[in-house]
């Protein structure tokens, strides 16, 4: 009886250490690393090309060397309807970006030589890597966040004109 009773206190006691030991962790999120801030370095116009009235008015930065045109927004987790990021390269050509490493949504407007928008990448999924290119050959591209290109009814054919800040 005592066997009995001993194995059975035994049985218990391993299915509670068993039972416990499966309890469900407990899990640490851990936050970005990497933050990076807005840094305003000009201002940007869209403009309608036929009554040149103003589209819209951005505060933007500027991606004008071999790692800011590489980096872009990338690790961003926000971006401002006013804030965008504004590619300067040295040559026109036909132009392709990607989404590696961009935490949010993005419309991207490429733009010729003329300052011109030639074409569209509209809502650009977070973290995709699929290329999105240029229709036609491309001197700048403008990255705003994704969607407000319907928003603010852009076209093919609209204008832009931008200053840099001086530091």
């Amino acid at each position: 009886m005592r066997i009995h009773l001993f194995i059975k206190s035994g049985l218990l006691l391993l299915g509670l250490t068993i039972f416990s030991s499966c309890k469900e962790e407990k899990k640490t999120i851990v936050a970005d690393k990497v933050v990076v801030n807005f840094k305003k370095e000009g201002t940007l116009t869209l403009k309608k090309p036929d009554s040149d009235s103003i589209i819209k008015t951005l505060d933007i930065e500027i991606a004008d060397d071999e790692y800011s045109t590489q980096t872009g927004l990338m690790y961003r987790t926000t971006l401002e309807a006013n804030q965008g990021m504004l590619f300067i390269f040295p040559n026109v050509e036909m132009r392709s970006f990607y989404m590696k490493n961009t935490k949010i949504p993005l419309d991207i407007i490429y733009i010729d030589e003329d300052k011109t928008i030639v074409s569209f990448q509209k809502n650009a999924k977070p973290m995709d890597e699929t290329s999105l290119p240029s229709e036609v050959p491309a001197k700048y591209v403008l990255e705003v966040y994704g969607g407000l290109s319907d928003v603010w009814q852009l076209s093919v054919g609209d204008k832009i004109n931008f200053t840099q800040t001086d530091d």
